[in-house]
């Protein structure tokens, strides 16, 4: 649903907004008066953070500061959850769980981790908040940004389906991830907010994909084969007929990169009773067939 359809809707009042900016959080709470709130702001591109440390420190930890902060003064009996990030564990091998170590290895996954640390387990211990988080693995969707590889590489290949492009390039093809829906994620957010007492949980579907196999899925939802031939920066991926389809460009790998990350959600299957409905070949068939739908329309 596009932000327009949402701001019509009459059960939903947006409010605007910025985490660096406390006087519009304040404003925003004092009006909103919730009962739950649900921080998932952030400078979210782990490539990006690199870039862009700053900003990424001043969005993912700072803002969520200010945030939290405002809320205890302002709405002290709001259940708040807070969005955390499988990049936390960084170089710890799968699966990651709870007690896992945290290794990170990007300025995203350190902000991520300093929110976390004092923000919810500090304040949670300090001031007796309600506030949990959600140590999300990969969460996809049609709307993922088009940055994002999963869905760079299903927007590239039905504009090369219908002959509106010839080829794209990625990264690292060997990284592993735990891919799952984004529906999925947000239920066991809401979940976490019902119990009786907060606490964080892992959510994953504890299976985990390479991009190559998640570029290779989404070709044969398509009706495309991909043969790779060559190595290293040489690589690249062929339709059926030997055109290229896929490069590997260096400049999409990351100075640092997390190599495998596997969630075991066992804890939330077993306490919020949350399971993934959604399967790695069902998503990856939803993301195709969005944007194959949406660049058809655009065609016409």
């Amino acid at each position: 649903m596009r932000l327009k359809t949402i701001a019509h809707s009459p059960r939903l009042h947006l409010l605007y907004g910025n985490l660096r900016d406390s006087p519009a959080i304040t404003r925003a709470l004092k009006e909103a008066q919730p009962d739950e709130i649900y921080n998932l702001a952030a400078q979210s591109d782990v490539g990006i953070s690199f870039k862009c440390p700053e900003e990424t420190w001043e969005v993912n930890y700072a803002g969520a500061k200010r945030l939290i902060r405002e809320a205890m003064r302002i709405c002290p009996k709001a259940r708040i959850y807070h969005a955390s990030t499988s990049e936390m564990f960084g170089t710890t091998p799968p699966p990651q769980n709870e007690l896992s170590a945290f290794a990170p290895v990007s300025p995203y996954g350190e902000a991520k981790l300093k929110a976390y640390r004092e923000l919810v387990c500090g304040y949670r211990a300090k001031h007796k908040l309600f506030i949990c988080s959600g140590i999300l693995f990969n969460h996809e969707s049609s709307r993922r940004g088009e940055h994002f590889v999963t869905r760079k590489t299903t927007l590239s290949l039905a504009h090369i389906k219908l002959g509106l492009q010839k080829s794209f390039a990625l990264g690292n093809l060997e990284a592993k991830r735990d891919w799952g829906f984004a529906g999925d994620s947000v239920r066991a957010m809401h979940l976490m907010l019902q119990q009786k007492t907060p606490k964080d949980y892992v959510i994953a579907t504890g299976e985990s994909h390479t991009v190559r196999e998640f570029v290779e899925a989404a070709a044969k939802e398509l009706g495309m084969t991909i043969r790779w031939s060559g190595k290293g920066l040489r690589e690249v991926g062929k339709d059926a007929k030997g055109r290229i389809v896929v490069r590997v460009d260096k400049k999409f790998f990351r100075p640092s990169e997390v190599r495998d990350l596997r969630g075991d959600a066992s804890s939330a299957r077993k306490e919020l009773r949350w399971k993934s409905h959604t399967s790695f070949k069902q998503l990856v068939r939803m993301m195709v067939s969005a944007d194959l739908k949406n660049v058809r329309q655009q065609m016409h």
